[in-house]
């Protein structure tokens, strides 16, 4: 190609959608092509238009610049003009005029005042492979500053010592709690109620309305066997329940005892045919309480009965047997049944909110996220592929804790347990947590006696679950396979390698400390990459919609899953009134809180599974990987939308439609 050969070009500009993104300064590029032509500065601007406006695409045509043939990179900078001068910059696309190919630069970073960056087509190599490792090198530097690690909660999880601005909301309004909070208030035609407590258990019904503050599923079904049972398997609590191949010798039952409820079969026969299993909450053992408030320690044995619907059939409340600690059994009086119920869903509210939901999504994940941004250049594949899947953690973390789990905050007001309680089972169920169980479903399911999906029929979340799951780690696999067609790869990759050693790394000492990472985080083959990057991304996607999007419809109603019971648990079976129930439930103004904040964390603010808010992934074979990742979700949802039809009542929160890419509320 002749060096004076010319060509007409189109380029153009993403600004980012966050905080400060667009700028005022003058943006330059220079061109570089395969053949070592390069163009001349070329000044991006419009005369009389204002560029590069937070989440703006501007679009340049540049005629007459030197045809340098394949454009291989850019070279990109700003200066300082201006009183907004901070830029952050998506990615620009290059196109001639007149040519179908387009050449794509992915940035995803502050362009720094007079700094020349360099970025190759699509941006996309391992480290080893990168022959611009000094400005990789810089930035990775930068950002280990901006993300550094602590631990918040004694004995707890890693997360962000500092929120880094890069982090914030671009659209706060949308997530102040507060505003919120007023702003469902004020548009809904609730009954208004400031004070006192309810009269009756109708009285509390009376409150929900069509507008805003529907009823919950929670007010048809609370007092409800088959629904109780449910709330083990097709809820937001639903990784409790296992497979019972003995009865535990703590648990105060007998054949006797339990003849009533199986249909004429012998104990040790329901045993073996795996149709019994039980719920046992002993990590509550000695737990704090708010001042005033009392919690249990409970277990409870379900069956699968002949027409293969789960029931309960016994509920103790505490742990060890005695005359003060009965076993409930459903042909109790039926107000003592469901007193036990109530006492049983409290306990297990704890171990919902603290753990299934805060403390195994919310709170591990920010942790992973923290060393990611960390240890993988924005140019890593790996920080690629989970990039769509942290968007918003970090500040909905920082906004949740300081709203919801501070001193007298929202967990303060409407738990037993409060903040104390909530924090201290934290901090013991992180000791549990090993990422190759309790973080690989297929493995958690086996622990627990029902991958099976013969066995536990019901179990909805399981049989929705592993769909997802498969279309995750099939996913990961074809992407990890473009990067890694050799061990010699993985083992020289420095950056995985670093990632790999603060996740594992103590958190005392700035890392994660997680527990059951392939390789304790050596990785030395695909399957470590593999199991990884499956545990994270199903972590951040559909775990988390599991265990949020069901709240409403269980806490708003507080008799069907009360996080908040006054008095104490029940010692013996003596005959109990309705208005003991009553009595048992939060006042007015508490219910109202459980409302609101319920209705704010059940609704959803970001995209759909594999759509992406945020597009990291530009090179062609990557982007065939994502639309087949995309062509698999969209089947699964045809299945599960068919199932839905079929479920009553149905289970709608792993519709692929329905679970978004992060944890963003």
């Amino acid at each position: 190609m002749s060096s004076d050969a010319l060509a007409d070009y189109v380029v153009f500009v993403r600004t980012g959608d966050r905080k400060r993104a667009g700028t005022d300064a003058n943006i330059r590029v220079i061109l570089h092509g395969n053949t070592g032509l390069k163009t001349e500065k070329i000044h991006l601007h419009h005369v009389l238009k204002n560029d590069f406006e937070c989440g703006q695409v501007d679009e340049f045509e540049i005629d007459n610049q030197r045809d340098v043939g394949t454009v291989e990179k850019i070279e990109l900078w700003r200066d300082n003009f201006g009183l907004g001068s901070r830029w952050y910059c998506d990615y620009v696309i290059v196109k001639k005029k007149g040519q179908r190919s387009e050449f794509s630069f992915p940035i995803f970073r502050w362009i720094k005042a007079d700094v020349h960056y360099m970025f190759r087509q699509n941006d996309t190599m391992l480290p080893q492979q990168d022959p611009m490792t000094e400005q990789r090198w810089k930035e990775l530097k930068s950002k280990k500053k901006k993300y550094e690690v602590a631990q918040k909660i004694s004995g707890g999880p890693a997360q962000i010592k500092n929120m880094p601005a890069d982090e914030a909301f671009s659209f706060d309004y949308k997530w102040d709690i507060v505003k919120r909070k007023l702003q469902l208030i004020a548009t809904s035609k609730i009954v208004m109620f400031t004070a006192g407590r309810w009269e009756s258990i109708q009285h509390l019904r009376n409150v929900y309305t069509k507008e805003v503050f529907c009823e919950p599923h929670g007010c048809t079904r609370w007092s409800n066997d088959l629904c109780f049972a449910g709330q083990r398997v097709a809820s937001m609590n639903h990784s409790c329940i296992e497979l019972c191949t003995k009865i535990p010798d703590k648990f105060g039952v007998t054949e006797e005892l339990l003849k009533p409820y199986l249909e004429g079969q012998s104990l040790q026969k329901i045993l073996d045919s795996k149709r019994m299993f039980i719920v046992d909450h002993t990590i509550l053992a000695g737990l704090p309480c708010r001042k005033g408030f009392h919690s249990c320690v409970p277990m409870a044995l379900f069956y699968v009965n002949n027409n293969k619907q789960l029931i309960p059939v016994a509920i103790q409340l505490n742990q060890d047997k005695g005359t003060d600690n009965p076993v409930f059994f459903p042909n109790d009086p039926p107000n003592v049944w469901m007193k036990a119920k109530m006492w049983f869903n409290n306990a297990d509210a704890n171990v919902h909110q603290s753990l299934t939901h805060l403390g195994f999504t919310h709170l591990l994940m920010e942790g992973v996220t923290v060393v990611t941004h960390r240890n993988l250049s924005q140019s890593h594949p790996v920080f690629k592929l989970l990039s769509p899947h942290f968007l918003y953690l970090i500040a909905i973390n920082s906004r949740g804790l300081e709203l919801l789990v501070s001193k007298n905050g929202w967990v303060d007001k409407t738990m037993n347990i409060g903040q104390e309680g909530m924090f201290a089972l934290i901090a013991r169920g992180i000791k549990k947590w090993r990422m190759n169980v309790e973080g690989t479903l297929p493995e958690d399911l086996k622990q627990r006696g029902v991958l099976d999906t013969n066995v536990l029929p019901g179990y909805h979340f399981r049989n929705d679950a592993l769909l997802l799951y498969g279309a995750i780690n099939k996913y990961v696999k074809k992407y990890v396979d473009l990067y890694y067609d050799s061990v010699d790869k993985i083992t020289g990759d420095w950056e995985i390698q670093s990632w790999g050693a603060e996740l594992t790394k103590e958190r005392e000492k700035g890392g994660c400390g997680l527990e059951g990472v392939p390789s304790h985080g050596k990785f030395s083959s695909k399957e470590d990459l593999y199991l990884t990057l499956t545990s994270i991304i199903y972590t951040c996607s559909v775990a988390h919609a599991s265990t949020n999007f069901p709240q409403y419809d269980e806490y708003a109603y507080p008799p069907n899953y009360p996080a908040l019971l006054n008095g104490e648990p029940p010692k013996d079976k003596r005959p109990v009134e309705e208005t003991e129930l009553v009595s048992m439930l939060p006042d007015k103004p508490t219910t109202l809180d459980m409302m609101t904040v319920t209705k704010i964390l059940s609704s959803r603010g970001t995209n759909s599974l594999g759509d992406f808010e945020v597009q990291y992934i530009f090179e062609p074979e990557a982007c065939k990987v994502v639309d087949e990742f995309r062509a698999d979700l969209a089947e699964i949802s045809k299945v599960i939308k068919q199932r839905n039809k079929e479920r009553n009542p149905p289970y709608p929160y792993l519709d692929p439609d329905i679970v978004p890419n992060s944890i963003s509320i």
